[in-house]
């Protein structure tokens, strides 16, 4: 069965406390080469049939509009795989 997947990310003017929390985690453990993390989220939608431009459309629509937060969340990409 096709996998679907969607990458959110917290929109790039936001402030991400998660991904703050663990640059300094970094830092402390002596990993100063990564100077910012950000840290999103992945879905995968599991598809039962074929990937056609019509589930793609309705992945997007339900990415947008259900499984990000677009006043602070971007989605970021829709893939299959």
């Amino acid at each position: 069965m096709p996998t679907i997947v969607v990458d959110v990310m917290p929109k790039a003017e936001l402030l991400d406390p998660q991904g703050k929390a663990v640059t300094g985690s970094l830092a402390r453990l002596g990993h100063e080469k990564f100077q910012n993390v950000r840290i999103g989220k992945r879905v995968e939608l599991t598809v039962d049939g074929e990937v056609t431009d019509e589930v793609l459309a309705e992945a997007k629509t339900l990415a947008e509009e259900i499984l990000s937060n677009q006043v602070i969340e971007d989605v970021v990409s829709i893939e299959v795989v």
